[in-house]
């Protein structure tokens, strides 16, 4: 085998890795889409078909609420196979899914503002701390205001 046909090999093989690397990427994105879909529906059908009256709407309640409380890793996308895929504890995301209803649309919301704050608040910590430096200039706006 010539050094050329060594090299036209190489190259071969380089450029269906990249395929390959690329194709896996799509797939990993494509189930995460998924997943993410598949858990924004059950937490649609928690939240309203909590209290529902007809038949089909109670249905689909307990339809989304059997999967949330569910341990079963046998198909794709169980519950805590999509919590998996998402990098997420099923624990904590089932307090979250389920534990709401029980404290209304109002309790929902004040629940929800409150892991947003927490969140935001973690986010701030993570940024690197700006140093109170008053060698650096102020805005006009800012030291007029001081005065």
């Amino acid at each position: 085998m010539t050094q050329q046909t060594m090299n036209a090999n190489d190259a071969d093989i380089s450029e269906e890795s990249q395929r390959e690397l690329a194709l896996g990427d799509l797939k990993q994105a494509a189930q995460h889409e998924l997943a993410a879909g598949v858990l924004k529906q059950a937490a649609q059908d928690l939240r309203r078909f909590h209290n529902a009256t007809s038949r089909i709407e109670r249905e689909l309640y307990f339809d989304a609420h059997r999967w949330v409380m569910s341990d079963d890793y046998s198909w794709p996308f169980s519950f805590p196979n999509v919590c998996q895929i998402l990098n997420r504890e099923p624990e904590e995301l089932r307090q979250e899914l389920v534990g709401d209803l029980a404290f209304g649309h109002f309790g929902q919301w004040t629940r929800r503002c409150g892991r947003a704050v927490r969140r935001f608040v973690g986010s701030l910590a993570e940024r690197p701390a700006i140093a109170n430096d008053l060698s650096t200039p102020l805005p006009v706006r800012l030291v007029q205001t001081w005065h």
